[in-house]
């Protein structure tokens, strides 16, 4: 078991270089696995994207009130919160969002045409912590699959559309041919209200395109015409709102601060013990591992 600091991954995630520069260098490493950290930021340490770069749509909202940055022909940008809570920092609201290899299908069909595209938002408030919301626009994400796989675990009925089994291996690789997908937030079909992840994923990737040239859809499946491995030259998008421009961000804080404290002060349902908002269970958390988060052998392979 090894203890990976938060500051050691957030290096890590805004640091990373191409996918197949990564691959390549995995590959050059005996057996392919990582047993310390050390190794791991040498794997990554060729660098495009910066923390300076992302930063700029939070300098762009000081100075005008909002600003919009967006990115094209990048890779996996990471936690789409951490760049959220940039801007909640900064006394801003920050929303973010990418597109993704396609993994998500249409309410009705069965192939995967969209990623799991993160729409994520963040608000400061006048406690500790800022409410942030990052989830993807899927049941589910292909990083909790083949953490399913490498446990050894099946994957949960309901979450794959296009394949009644559950073995996570195979559903890895059917969603690498096109097979089998993800069901979007709300469930398959129209009766859970699948409709609704399906559109939200869709306002992702317009936005993670259409406003900058970008690739989009089976496009970023990361396979080439021959079947080689291409890269996937993603989209992002991120904007900052100055809550200084409007009534002022001391009366934003409180009032976000107002809204969450009534959500949780709300009667519980029976047998719970407790209501949760936005980004409270990671502040606890990370607060709970500053010495470390603890990883096991599954997961380091």
């Amino acid at each position: 078991m090894y203890n990976i600091t938060i500051e050691e991954v957030y290096n890590i995630l805004i640091s990373r270089n191409d996918i197949l520069d990564i691959y390549k260098q995995i590959e050059k490493k005996e057996n392919n696995k990582y047993n310390t950290i050390e190794k791991l930021i040498e794997a990554l340490d060729n660098t495009k994207i910066n923390y300076d770069k992302s930063n700029y749509f939070v300098k762009k909202a000081k100075e005008y009130g909002m600003g919009m940055v967006v990115v094209r022909n990048s890779c996996h940008y990471g936690i789409a919160g951490y760049y959220a809570t940039m801007a909640t920092k900064a006394g801003l609201i920050g929303m973010t969002g990418t597109n993704a290899r396609p993994s998500i299908a249409p309410t009705f069909g069965v192939e995967n045409m969209l990623g799991t595209n993160p729409l994520t938002v963040g608000f400061p408030t006048d406690e500790e912590f800022p409410f942030v919301l990052d989830c993807a626009t899927s049941i589910t994400q292909r990083g909790k699959i083949e953490y399913y796989a490498r446990m050894g675990m099946d994957t949960p009925a309901g979450m794959v559309v296009g394949r009644a089994h559950t073995d996570s291996v195979a559903i890895l690789d059917e969603l690498n041919t096109a097979q089998a997908a993800l069901a979007p937030l709300g469930g398959i079909g129209e009766d859970l209200a699948g409709y609704k992840g399906y559109g939200y994923a869709t306002v992702v990737e317009v936005l993670s395109a259409a406003l900058q040239q970008g690739n989009f859809l089976r496009a970023l499946s990361g396979i080439g015409a021959n079947g080689e491995k291409v890269p996937f030259h993603l989209g992002h998008w991120f904007i900052a709102i100055d809550t200084g421009h409007f009534m002022g961000e001391d009366i934003a804080r409180k009032k976000a601060g107002d809204i969450c404290r009534s959500m949780r002060a709300s009667k519980k349902a029976p047998g719970a013990e407790r209501i949760y908002t936005a980004g409270e269970k990671e502040y606890e958390i990370g607060i709970a591992r500053e010495s470390g988060v603890p990883i096991n052998e599954s997961v380091q392979k």
